[in-house]
């Protein structure tokens, strides 16, 4: 979701990437939830940490972990690199219970939560 909503925003006037701690689906009620705002995801691959180092290299100046996992997993990855990183406490989603509209309005909520921490901090960027 984080990486969807950077390009949306800033386009290619920033490198961005995102990975997981976990290989996953694209999940419909996040494609669902990013589409309401004009924003495209429906192509999006899910990847992991050790996928996106493989392929990429990890040459970031940032790096912004969404779960304590996966800032475990950033803090041991900076060890050996030269990356600012920041951890934003962000609710998964995908735990929520209810009916379809409850737990669409829970990604509506991290959507619009990452939307505005992703703005303000790469605005300054």
């Amino acid at each position: 979701m984080a990486e969807a909503i950077a390009r949306h925003y800033f386009g290619k006037s920033i490198y961005v990437q995102s990975a997981g701690v976990h290989k996953g689906d694209p999940d419909p009620l996040m494609i669902e939830a990013l589409d309401e705002i004009g924003v495209n995801a429906a192509k999006h691959k899910p990847r992991t940490i050790d996928e996106l180092e493989e392929w990429e290299g990890l040459n970031f100046d940032l790096i912004v972990s969404l779960s304590p996992d996966a800032h475990h997993k950033a803090l041991d990855l900076t060890r050996a690199l030269a990356a600012d990183v920041e951890y934003w406490p962000t609710p998964d989603p995908t735990v929520v219970e209810g009916n379809r509209e409850q737990r669409l309005e829970a990604y509506r909520d991290v959507r619009d939560m990452l939307t505005k921490r992703i703005l303000a901090r790469l605005k300054s960027s």
